[in-house]
């Protein structure tokens, strides 16, 4: 608890003293537009606004369900200086569905930042106006109602629309999924009339409605958030049905543990400044920091739930 003080206290006094200790550089496994890029880019802005790092640069690396970006960090080996890879719950589903040789294990976890929610959303002009409207729809003819998401078959935005399906007692497996390449991609899918809704996280649904380009029916928090009142939850529909998206940042393998107390120490001095909160505030995220240890917790008893839910879905076998 001491050290963990000290660290924090050292990243305050520098974000304080307007001096970074270096930059920092993100990989975003997937393209512009989706939560992985929002979440590196907002990580990015507010390190730098409130001084903590004096410049941030992305690079999006999209390609092999993620894979291409994990096997980037694994080679770098923290050779070009501070290097972080943005991640969430799909780097444990696709390692469990076999998507990607790749695992949490391969990399270095550092900390975990924030929590999203999935989110249902649909175009202005759509004749589904409720939730039950869409899970009508579907049990009418599954065949004929199409849900798109920003990834691949049997990655998150799958399994939350499935998980969303099944919690009616009607059969997730049987859901026409429509995957593209990140959720810029997949956005334009629903507005372009190629499906019929969209299975995202809430930061990118509250993005869409307020562009006023489209409606978000749904979400699933276990609970209504307070600052977006209108937007009803999967549970408070009547459905017994959560679930939560941790997004945090890995470094490279064999990243000492000095270089992991730094990140870890410039995340938690992070969350307590009013640029964070700006960034937060804004795209609905929760506040969900773990250090490394706590995260790695985390990441293990989110494989054993992950696989037990795909097992009874049929994703896996």
């Amino acid at each position: 608890m001491l050290k963990m003080k000290s660290l924090v206290m050292s990243a305050l006094l520098l974000g304080a003293s307007g001096m970074a200790s270096a930059d920092i550089h993100f990989i975003i496994p997937g393209g512009p537009g989706g939560g992985w890029d929002t979440t590196a880019r907002g990580v990015g802005e507010a390190l730098v606004k409130s001084k903590i790092d004096g410049n941030a640069s992305f690079e999006n690396l999209s390609g092999g369900g993620g894979g291409r970006a994990i096997a980037s960090m694994i080679k770098s080996k923290n050779k070009q200086g501070d290097i972080l890879l943005v991640n969430s719950t799909p780097i444990v589903l696709r390692a469990l569905s076999g998507q990607i040789p790749f695992s949490y294990r391969d990399l270095t976890p550092v900390a975990g930042i924030v929590a999203d929610y999935g989110a249902f959303v649909v175009r202005n002009d759509s004749p589904l106006k409720t939730w039950d409207d869409v899970l009508a729809a579907f049990k009418a003819d599954p065949q004929k109602f199409n849900i798109a998401g920003g990834s691949a078959r049997g990655s998150m935005d799958h399994l939350v629309a499935a998980q969303a399906i099944a919690a009616a007692g009607l059969d997730g497996g049987r859901l026409r999924y429509v995957p593209y390449d990140a959720g810029g991609q997949a956005k334009a899918g629903l507005l372009s009339g190629e499906v019929d809704l969209l299975s995202t996280g809430f930061s990118e649904a509250l993005e869409i409605a307020g562009s006023g380009q489209g409606r978000i029916l749904a979400m699933t928090a276990p609970e209504i958030v307070a600052e977006h009142p209108e937007v009803p939850t999967i549970k408070s529909l009547g459905y017994d049905m959560t679930f939560t998206n941790w997004r945090g940042f890995f470094a490279a393998p064999d990243t000492p543990k000095a270089k992991v107390d730094e990140y870890v120490a410039k995340f938690a001095a992070l969350i307590k400044t009013p640029e964070w909160e700006q960034v937060r505030a804004r795209n609905g995220w929760i506040n969900l920091f773990e250090p490394q240890a706590e995260f790695i917790k985390s990441l293990e008893a989110q494989e054993q739930q992950l696989k037990a839910t795909m097992l009874q879905l049929g994703f896996i076998k």
